[in-house]
């Protein structure tokens, strides 16, 4: 049996003066209210920390707007994305996302590497496919060689595991952030079947 879907709702933090629109996300209706607990410290945790390194605090901040998206609420799986957008003059602003997935039952967060069994060589095998991506889709690259995106630049959706880059990480700024859609079936031969994709992977 699975966990129902979490309950989410928005706290937010709007100050006209300094242009500050904040919009929080809040998990309730967990049946383990610890794990609960845990779920929301990590995500204020997460998100103040994005807030600081985008310039909340500092004296040349033009406009600061912070928001998230659920991307995965199913099967005891809950992965969401934080973002903030900040202006402080130049040629335009700055957009940072960060992302977490959960076990809603346990409030446990895992990294990427918790999705993979053991010696799998997780690493090597998504980046081929995103090596091939880059190849389709003509991404234009403005950083070589190109690099692993890192253990947390990931979330789930619904059948799909996401790897992104930040903005500048890869590729031009107009390009935005570059995301990778793989889908879990196309590497279910090394994912950890008691894990979030594991999950995800025996739906329906």
């Amino acid at each position: 049996m699975f966990q129902q879907p979490a309950i989410v709702q928005v706290l937010s933090q709007i100050n006209e003066k300094r242009k500050i629109q904040i919009y929080y996300p809040v998990i309730l209706g967990l049946t383990n209210t610890t794990a609960q607990d845990t779920i929301n410290q990590k995500i204020i945790k997460t998100f103040n920390r994005l807030l600081q390194d985008r310039d909340y605090h500092s004296p040349y901040l033009v406009e600061l707007n912070g928001w998230f998206e659920i991307k995965n609420n199913q099967r005891g799986i809950l992965s969401l994305a934080l973002y903030v957008y900040s202006y402080t003059g130049g040629a335009h602003g700055m957009t940072t996302v960060r992302t977490l997935t959960f076990e809603t039952t346990t409030g446990k967060n895992y990294s990427l590497d918790e999705l993979f069994k053991p010696n799998s060589d997780y690493q090597n095998v998504l980046m081929n496919m995103i090596t091939d991506q880059i190849k389709t889709r003509e991404i234009p690259v403005i950083s070589t060689p190109i690099v692993f995106p890192g253990n947390n630049n990931y979330y789930l959706a619904d059948k799909s595991l996401i790897l992104y880059y930040q903005l500048y990480d890869l590729a031009p700024y107009y390009y935005g952030i570059t995301y990778f859609p793989i889908n879990i079936y196309e590497i279910q031969k090394i994912i950890d079947e008691n894990g979030p994709l594991g999950k995800l992977m025996g739906s329906n």
